[in-house]
């Protein structure tokens, strides 16, 4: 969102019944592989090259530890992101709060990168859930004013110069809010030479939804195609933009973020009216990444 996973006889059965007790949900993401079908032609199997249920640990993620790039009053504490429990899913939590004339948050990018190389495909897809609570009353995102939760890939390293592919970015409004998928690049660090030509709305209704983010290269021609639960929302070419070059975007991790606000010189909300309620959260239930073969 910046703008600016043989032994033998009785043992081996023991083996396989403990791990089918213990790894439920990891078997539910393994099943919902094959239960998504991807916008294109090809028809060579996916493999899993990466998965996180936040059930255990999170090893696989950096915890950032600064303020937000499109918002100084929005810091990122490392020790927001947790693992909790909601909806009977163990989720990661992105909670964000007031603190003073500031907001504590959190954002998480994954140690795993990945780019497709030629006549190659990623997938990758994460479910999420947006919510904020007054005292112990749930309330909808919508009803927030100032919140800005993402879901992209991106090589932050002299960000845009290897691309940065939102897969959604969602604004709130205090009745209403916006969803979006985007794009960024530029040929140079800090300038980004799409300017908000590549951001496509679209809507997403309340409760838990599955964002899928198709990157492929086929014999060099780069292409982006993002869904929402298995329904393409927007799809990318170097077509949209003269300045795009899709075929020179870098490595991306996983970034899950909750923005809080926005700076002066992005104008997208009145600071003044931020409205959290007690708090403003982010859940994933899980993020997985595919690879194919195209």
């Amino acid at each position: 969102m910046r703008k600016t996973k043989k032994l033998s006889g009785l043992i081996a059965m023991y083996a396989v019944v403990i791990i089918s007790l213990s790894c439920k949900k990891s078997e539910n993401i393994t099943k919902e592989e094959t239960k998504v079908e991807s916008p294109n032609t090809a028809s060579k199997e996916w493999s899993r090259v990466f998965a996180d249920d936040f059930s255990v640990n999170l090893n696989n993620w950096e915890k950032a530890n600064r303020a937000d790039y499109n918002s100084s009053r929005c810091i990122y504490d490392p020790n927001i992101p947790i693992i909790g429990n909601y909806d009977s899913k163990d989720v990661l939590v992105l909670t964000a709060t007031a603190d003073g004339s500031n907001y504590k948050s959190g954002l998480v990018k994954s140690n795993f990168s990945f780019k497709p190389t030629k006549n190659e495909e990623y997938r990758t897809s994460a479910s999420i859930k947006l919510v904020a609570l007054d005292g112990t009353t749930f309330k909808d995102f919508t009803q927030t004013y100032g919140a800005w939760p993402a879901f992209w890939t991106a090589q932050e390293n002299k960000w845009p110069l290897q691309g940065e592919i939102d897969v959604v970015e969602a604004y709130s409004f205090g009745n209403y809010a916006k969803y979006a998928s985007n794009l960024f690049y530029g040929s140079s660090a800090i300038k980004n030479q799409l300017g908000n030509t590549a951001e496509k709305k679209y809507e997403v209704s309340s409760g838990w939804h599955v964002y899928d983010e198709y990157w492929k290269n086929e014999n060099g021609n780069v292409t982006v195609t993002i869904q929402l639960d298995g329904v393409t929302v927007s799809t990318y070419s170097n077509e949209l933009n003269t300045n795009l070059k899709l075929q020179n975007f870098g490595a991306h991790n996983i970034i899950f973020n909750l923005n809080v606000g926005s700076n002066n010189s992005i104008g997208i909300f009145n600071n003044k009216l931020i409205n959290l309620f007690s708090k403003t959260m982010m859940w994933v239930d899980y993020v997985t990444v595919d690879k194919r073969v195209l």
